[in-house]
């Protein structure tokens, strides 16, 4: 399995937080039980000192004391960690052979103290206790110890136990980690299962939405709707390409046809000077084909109008109707202009869209009758709208009249100087502005238009 594995990386996760959990839950309960092990060898301490107190402090008789060293015996031999020592001026009333370390310890301070004897690890917790002289016995100093070595090794026992315990649970932590998040990626699997099969040409397929977790459920949703827009986008390409195809062969074929005849046999310059004419008319096609896709290849980049020029909308309508001065008067055709705006536009690239909006119009326009060009100014934009008499258009056209090569009458063919991608190259100029396209079919005009941004 791969080390980026999400399964191995939420094992991981799982296990670093067992391990803290584990570390300060084991932290404080080691704190805890060591703080309750520390107390014991004190408590006991005083336990044993409570019972030998009033005896050795209430008589002071010889006989009592010999008494008093008899139990202090007896309870030495019952529990090896206990140590007695009495010393005194007096040897006969001293017990347990002090030497000189244990007499330096006796005289010191009273009250609990650490004794470190050789030969032990650790040190003896201790008890000095004073008694003054009373009847026949001298002041002795009493002192009691208990080895802790017992008390350490419990504390060693129980830290041992608790990091055997937190590493047992952190394995257990991690495998049992490692898999519930396997089972919980199942159904990720499964959806990279069925995603490998999504592959062009069939693009048909969905990812199923049900069973899966909520969150699954998002993603297959927007998953799919992915899918939708690429099926669409990858019709779009086939249809495009086809499109492209058809448009560059017919010119291509003419040329061929036309150069291959002249080539048969010989002819007169002046037959000759058609053929160059005629095939100058197809080349001259074909150049404004692959430079009108070159002009949507760069805008389908992200290309943006860059040399703004505020300019009166109406002005340029006008310088536009100049130029297509020719082909308005051979249609017999007139435009109508309403309104203005001022905008910020690239001029060439502004014109060019009126060029190809005017032209749409007059194309589907009957001699003697008008264009109207509506400018009207919005709260938030300006719209150039173009609309011609004509037909109306079925509404299920309607949204598509921008895309490339789109036609209406499939079986229609185009002229040299429409190759369906005019409408395609407005919207694209629009698109660069920021604006929009828009087109309605209604009370027997068909309208074009574009938006910009005021």
């Amino acid at each position: 399995m791969s080390a980026n594995s999400i399964a191995l990386r939420l094992s991981g996760m799982f296990t670093l937080v067992a391990l803290v959990i584990f570390l300060l839950i084991g932290g404080a309960l080691y704190q805890q039980v060591d703080r309750g092990l520390g107390l014991l060898p004190e408590a006991e301490l005083d336990a044993r000192y409570s019972v030998l107190e009033s005896s050795v402090g209430r008589f002071g008789t010889p006989d009592h004391w010999a008494k008093i060293t008899a139990k202090l015996k007896l309870l030495s031999e019952e529990d090896k960690r206990i140590r007695f020592w009495v010393v005194s001026d007096v040897p006969s009333y001293e017990y347990g052979a002090p030497d000189a370390q244990i007499r330096a310890f006796a005289n010191g301070r009273t009250g609990k103290r650490d004794l470190h004897l050789p030969g032990h690890q650790h040190p003896f917790k201790a008890l000095v206790s004073q008694f003054p002289a009373k009847d026949q016995r001298p002041p002795l100093r009493f002192m009691i110890a208990i080895d802790t070595e017992n008390f350490h090794a419990t504390q060693h026992q129980l830290l041992v136990a608790l990091v055997s315990l937190a590493f047992v649970g952190v394995m257990l932590a991690a495998l049992l980690g490692f898999w519930v998040a396997r089972i919980g990626l199942k159904p990720l699997g499964k959806l990279s299962d069925e995603a490998q099969k999504l592959a062009p040409p069939k693009l048909s397929g969905r990812l199923q939405l049900s069973p899966l977790p909520p969150e699954l459920s998002q993603f297959v949703n927007s998953f799919n709707a992915t899918l939708d827009r690429v099926e669409q986008a990858y019709s779009r390409l086939e249809s495009f390409n086809a499109d492209v195809a058809h448009e560059l062969r017919s010119p291509l074929t003419n040329l061929i046809g036309q150069t291959q005849v002249a080539l048969t046999r010989g002819r007169s310059a002046e037959h000759y000077f058609e053929v160059l004419q005629s095939n100058l008319e197809e080349l001259e096609r074909l150049r404004s084909i692959i430079n009108d896709m070159l002009f949507l290849a760069s805008a389908d980049q992200g290309s943006k109008a860059t040399k703004l020029i505020e300019s009166s909308l109406a002005d340029e309508v006008a310088t536009t109707l100049d130029y297509l001065d020719f082909i308005l008067e051979d249609a017999q055709v007139k435009v109508q202009v309403s309104g203005d705006a001022t905008v910020q536009i690239e001029k060439a690239h502004l014109r060019r869209a009126l060029i190809n909006l005017l032209s749409n119009a007059v194309q589907h326009t009957a001699p003697g009758q008008i264009i109207a060009v509506n400018i009207e100014v919005h709260e938030h934009q300006v719209t150039i709208g173009v609309t011609n008499p004509g037909d109306e258009i079925a509404s299920e056209h309607l949204p598509r009249l921008f895309e490339r090569f789109y036609r209406v009458d499939a079986s229609r063919s185009n002229s040299g100087a429409n190759h369906g991608l005019g409408l395609a190259i407005v919207k694209a100029i629009a698109l660069m502005h920021g604006g929009d396209v828009f087109v309605r079919s209604e009370h027997g005009g068909n309208t074009f238009g574009i938006t910009l941004p005021v």
